[in-house]
Formats: C-alpha cells, sequence, structure tokens
C-alpha cells in the first residue's frame, strides 16, 4: 500500500465523511432532494473509488452497498425511510470507523460485518435476498452410476472416468431439456477454431443461456462512435449503466466474495521469519507517524499562497535596503522608514500566514447535526439544531481543542434542557424544541453560544443542591445571585438530574469543559430564564500561536500577562486596602476584590519585608476578578508563544516562554494557575 497515495486518499476520505455526516442527517427532512442524493451517491463512489485503488476490502464491500442503495433510491425504486435512514447510518459509522483506523496506522483492517452487508443487501434488492436463502425446488434427474466393481471411496482409472463422462453426456442428451451448441458448419470438431467462430459460439451460449431477446444491453450515448475512442465522462456513464443493469437482472448478482489482497509487490524473504519486539516497536513507531503526517495536513487556497509570496518579496528588499544602510552615512530618517517598512512588512506577512492557519467553525459544527439526531431519538424528543455563522474562522488548534467542550455542552442542553414533546405541549410550547450554535468574531476573539428554548434552570434548586452535596452552606448559598448560582453547574460532582443515565447525570464533564475552555485563556458564560431556555457563551482567542500581552517586571526578571484578561491598571493604594480573613483586599469601585503579590510567590528569595509594590493590575480569570500587585509594567507586546521544557511542564502558573523585543527571556504567566496557587 503506497504510503504517500494513502495520505492524499485520508485527507480526501476525511472531507467526504464530514460533508456526508451532515447530508445523511439533512437527507432525513427532505428525503426526495436529487442533488442531495446524488451528492451521497458520488460521496460514498468517491470513497469506494480511493479504497479500490488501495485494496481496502471491507472498506470498499460496505461503500460498494451503500452506493447500491443511494442508486436506487436517486432512481425512484426504494425510498429512503427510518429502517433505510438507520442501516444508512450504521453503513457510514463502519465507513467512518475504517477511515479512522487508517488514520491511527492500521493496515490491515478487519472483515466487513455481514450482517450490516446483508441489511444494505436487503434494502436495495429485497425480493433478491428472500430468494436467494430459498432452497432451489428439488426434481427427479438421473443419476451417474459407477460401473461394476469401482469402489465410490478409491480412486479411478482414466478409462472409468472417460466412460462416466460419456454416461453424462448420453444422460444429458436424453433429457431433452437442456440446449446444446452448434458448432458452424465446416467447423471440424476436433481440430482448431478461428476467433470469429469462437466468439460465434460465445454469441450462440448467451442466447441459448438467457435469451439475446431478455437480456438487457449496454447503449453508447448518442453521437458516439462505436468504433472510436470514448471519453472518461463516456465510460463513467457505462459502467453506471452497467451497474444498474446488474441490480436489475437476479441471475447476474453472484454471491460477494472477499476479493484477493493485492499483491503488486512481493514480501521479502525475512518477512517470513517471526516478528521481533524491535519489528513491533516499529510498526507502533509507523502508525503513530502516519497519524501524524494526516494531522499535520491542512487545505490552503493558493491565493493565500500568493499574498505571503508576495510579502516575503518585500521582505527581502527590506532586508537590501537595511543591508545598504548599515555600510553608509544616511541620514537617520532613511533608517526610520525602513524600519517602519519592515514593521508594516512583517505585521502583513504574520497575518497572512495566521490565516493558512485558520478553518472555518463549521468544521466543528459539522459533527452536530448527527449527535443531536441520535440524542433525540434516543430520548424520545424532538429537536431541530440550527448553526450560524460557520463560516467564521479560528485557528486550526483551536478548531480540535474546542470540539470535545461544544459536544458535552450540545448534549447538556438536548439532555437537560430540552423538554419531551407532551410537556411542552402543556407549556404551550411547539413540540419541537430548537437548539441553536452561533459562532462569530468579536475584535481578536470568537464568540460561541448555545442556546435551548428548555425548560431554563432555577437558580434556587441550584442553591439548595449545592447545601446538599456540603459545597457551602445555607449562609452563604442564599447569598449568591443568580448568576453565580448558574455558575455552580461548573463545579465538579454537581448535577440536578435525579437519575445517573449514560448520558449524564454523574456530576462529570462541566467542570471539565470550564477547565479546557479556561486553558485557551476563555470565559464562559451562563445565562437562564426559568420556563424560556439556558444561553451558554464562550468567549476564546482566535488564535494560541501569537499572544497580546502586558509586560511587567520585578527587579531584573520580566513576565507578560494575557492582554485579553487585564482590566485595569492603577498605583498601589494602602488606603485603599484591607484584610479578610487573613486575605488583603483592595475595595474598588464598592467591591472587594483579592489582591496577589506575585514578587512573594514568583521570587520570594529578593521579596522585601513589608512589600507593597507599585501597581495593580485588575485581571478577570474564567468568573472572578483578582488584583495583581507588580513593581512595575513595561508596556503592550505581542509574544510568540515558546513550550516549556519536559523539566518545567509540572510548574503550576506558566503558560509557556517568550524572547522579547530587548533579547531577553520571560515567562509567561497562566493566570487560572497563579490565582488557584494563591487560593
Amino acid at each position: 500500500m503506497d504510503e504517500e497515495i494513502l495520505q492524499d486518499f485520508l485527507v480526501e476520505a476525511g472531507e467526504l465523511v464530514e460533508r456526508l455526516d451532515e447530508q445523511l442527517v439533512e437527507l432525513e427532512h427532505a428525503p426526495t432532494d436529487a442533488d442531495l442524493l446524488n451528492a451521497i451517491f458520488r460521496g460514498f463512489h468517491t470513497i469506494k473509488g480511493g479504497a479500490g485503488f488501495l485494496g481496502v476490502t471491507p472498506l470498499i464491500e460496505v461503500c460498494h452497498r451503500a452506493e447500491n442503495v443511494f442508486d436506487k433510491i436517486r432512481n425512484g425504486d426504494v425510498s429512503y425511510d427510518a429502517t433505510a435512514a438507520d442501516v444508512i447510518m450504521r453503513a457510514f459509522d463502519v465507513i467512518s470507523d475504517y477511515i479512522g483506523q487508517l488514520n491511527d496506522g492500521e493496515r490491515e483492517l478487519g472483515d466487513a460485518d455481514q450482517s450490516l452487508l446483508a441489511e444494505l443487501d436487503q434494502l436495495w434488492k429485497p425480493s433478491k435476498a428472500v430468494t436467494s436463502t430459498e432452497e432451489p425446488a428439488q426434481t427427479d434427474q438421473p443419476k451417474l452410476s459407477l460401473p461394476e466393481g469401482v469402489d465410490p471411496d478409491g480412486e479411478i482409472s482414466d478409462d472409468e472416468f472417460e466412460a462416466l463422462l460419456s454416461q453424462r453426456d448420453a444422460l444429458s442428451a436424453d433429457g431433452g431439456n437442456e440446449p446444446k451448441l452448434q458448432l458452424p458448419e465446416g467447423v471440424d470438431p476436433d481440430g482448431e477454431i478461428s476467433d470469429d467462430e469462437f466468439e460465434a459460439l460465445l454469441n450462440q451460449r448467451d442466447a441459448l443461456s438467457g435469451g439475446e431477446a431478455d437480456e438487457p444491453k449496454l447503449k453508447l450515448p448518442e453521437g458516439v462512435d462505436p468504433d472510436g475512442e470514448i471519453s472518461d465522462d463516456e465510460f463513467e456513464a457505462l459502467l453506471q449503466q452497467r451497474d444498474s443493469l446488474t441490480l436489475d437482472t437476479p441471475a447476474a448478482e453472484p454471491t460477494p466474495k472477499k476479493p484477493p489482497k493485492p499483491a503488486d509487490k512481493p514480501a521479502p524473504a525475512s518477512s517470513a521469519k517471526p516478528a521481533t519486539t524491535a519489528g513491533k516497536d516499529n510498526a507502533k513507531d509507523d502508525k503513530v507517524q502516519a497519524k501524524a503526517n494526516v494531522e499535520s495536513t491542512v487545505r490552503v487556497d493558493t491565493r493565500r499562497l500568493d499574498e505571503i509570496m508576495n510579502l516575503v518579496g518585500e521582505l527581502v528588499l527590506v532586508r537590501n535596503r537595511l543591508l545598504t544602510l548599515r555600510g553608509s552615512k544616511q541620514s537617520e530618517e532613511d533608517l526610520s522608514n525602513a524600519v517602519a517598512n519592515l514593521d508594516h512588512v512583517t505585521t502583513d506577512l504574520q497575518s497572512s500566514v495566521m490565516k493558512t492557519r485558520m478553518q472555518p467553525v463549521k468544521k466543528v459544527f459539522g459533527r452536530f447535526p448527527r449527535v443531536v439526531r441520535d440524542l433525540a431519538r434516543k430520548l424520545g424528543k424532538e429537536i431541530e439544531l440550527e448553526l450560524k455563522g460557520e463560516d467564521t474562522d479560528l485557528d486550526k488548534n483551536l478548531v480540535e481543542a474546542l470540539a470535545d467542550p461544544l459536544v458535552h455542552l450540545v448534549r447538556n442542553s438536548v439532555d437537560h434542557g430540552i423538554e419531551m414533546p407532551d410537556d411542552r405541549e402543556q407549556d404551550n410550547k411547539p413540540r419541537k424544541g430548537t437548539v441553536i450554535l452561533a459562532a462569530e468574531q468579536e475584535g481578536d476573539h470568537i464568540l460561541l453560544s448555545i442556546t435551548d428554548d428548555g425548560k431554563g434552570m432555577d437558580p434556587d434548586i441550584l442553591r439548595r443542591k449545592a447545601v446538599e452535596k456540603g459545597m457551602m452552606d445555607e449562609v452563604s448559598a442564599s447569598q449568591l445571585d443568580d448568576k453565580a448560582a448558574f455558575e455552580l453547574i461548573l463545579s465538579a460532582g454537581f448535577s440536578t438530574a435525579e437519575q445517573v443515565s449514560d448520558i449524564s447525570g454523574r456530576g462529570v464533564g462541566m467542570d471539565v469543559v470550564k477547565s479546557m475552555i479556561t486553558k485557551l485563556n476563555g470565559s464562559i458564560d451562563i445565562h437562564s430564564v426559568l420556563g424560556e431556555g439556558t444561553q451558554i457563551k464562550i468567549r476564546v482567542p482566535l488564535t494560541l500561536a501569537i499572544l497580546p500581552t502586558l509586560m511587567v517586571s520585578f527587579d531584573e526578571d520580566s513576565y507578560a500577562i494575557p492582554l485579553t484578561s487585564v482590566q485595569e491598571i492603577f498605583d498601589y493604594d494602602a488606603d485603599l486596602t484591607n484584610r479578610i480573613d487573613g486575605q488583603m483586599m483592595v475595595r474598588l469601585r464598592e467591591k472587594s476584590i483579592p489582591l496577589l503579590f506575585l514578587q512573594e510567590w514568583l521570587n520570594p528569595d529578593s521579596a522585601k519585608e513589608n512589600y507593597l509594590g507599585d501597581k495593580v493590575i485588575i485581571v478577570s480569570v474564567g468568573n472572578q476578578r483578582a488584583g495583581l500587585v507588580v513593581d512595575q509594567v513595561d508596556g503592550q507586546e505581542e509574544v510568540v508563544i515558546k513550550p516549556l521544557g519536559v523539566m518545567m511542564k509540572h510548574l503550576q502558573g506558566y503558560a509557556g516562554a517568550t524572547i522579547t523585543g530587548n533579547g531577553n527571556i520571560a515567562l509567561i504567566l497562566d493566570l487560572p494557575g497563579v490565582v488557584e496557587r494563591f487560593q
């Protein structure tokens, strides 16, 4: 199996699977949409073609039958009902799983599920599926008899075998029911025959076995010379016509057999030896490498690449200009102009390169129609999913990182938010609930929202549950406003479900969602109205590679604070501070905010006694606010995030490192970790 061709196939197949996932759900709402049916047919056909080229037999078998089903559906011979949808969805899941296994480095896939293949066959040839299992009618036929004295379990001589053949011919002749082929006149039955005579015999056999009048023939498209060459499109049309005729002719459909494995490359002699441990390790490494190759692939519009090439050309010109100025006595103004031009070009280049990493959020949203469809059917609910802002772009890494949190939030809306149809009807709501998944760009951030028109959340119930689970006492719970009560669902182990199911109720999940979003320097906001529904908003930066920061310093050490979390900066004033339960607090607009003295944590050895600091930076961490006390604020700077080494990965409160404009190394603070460290 050619790995390079396989990787190309996996990239294309991955995109086809994503589209098919959406199209199959859409088809349930429009089962007669001709364009949609043709698109789905082409999707299965394309995957089958690639799998056939690579010899992936199980994938070929499932795709071929799914293709047959949709060929019948689009021709109006079969209807796409709930039964057909369930079988096709199962087939799609198997196809998706096979492609996933290939992505993971597996090269030997198990045999296709025969029960699934039978169900697919039943869809596109129901009458044949029944008759093919019936035993043929028994008829009285003459039997061959062995010559006297011959042991039926022993060997027979050539003469005895010749006698049996003659006996069979005689019985066939006496039967009178089996037509015989006739040699053309003048042909010696014991001599050789020409190609034309052999062709005539083949035609005669076809006529005797099936009858020429009843056997459908392929027809060339109009205007095509039968003796000339045909185009690829005309050949494809003939292949589809042949498949259609084969489907309509039961006798022409043989029992499916597993095709032999392609043997284009002979195995080396050493491969016959038992596999060693090193061989297993190499195989494992190959799997990892294969997976890495697929995951690192991203499609880029060639216009973006052209734009980058133009900017690189400008960058070369600026470099040449700076090299010229370095050895000359040009004015400071010329140097300033060259630096300004360099700044302009690098900014544009940075923007263009970042765009190549951008992908539409549709790559995440595309999986949710199927998630909602399956979960709604399992729960017996009627739910419509609306997707908005699918063309919003964000960093590829964010696309992958947001997938799991969004799946959990959507499942929560379907399970906890939307009521049963009868209950909705009693509340004067439509039987069908609505879940809206939306995305929009806000400056250098993306805003994702999950909204449902379900029953909403009761803050009083949330407060009571928090007390029952020992998370807080009744006094503290009563002091929570509604917004803080809604945020209780983000706590570990918190659940309002009365019964535990395989879908929810264990109190595991929302805290993980919060943790993952926080790691992305994002925030979660929850709004709910009892009886009307719930909306959860997620706000994350567009990219994780380049980060706008606020640079601060202690003595000679520099640190970077993510600018998106900074709300305001002011001078430290001891008159505005007081100590509550051992925690220093600052009073800001009638609210008390905890103060965190970073010097005591970052560099305790150099911390001075009674250190007060110079500046206070108010930051937001999730739904909390804190005041970071620092020596000096150096200004804003965009930094490139570099991961910490293996030895420092376990350190809490650090997100990475960067090199500043003056060439120094600065650590980037992970504010959630910093706040947790102080707590």
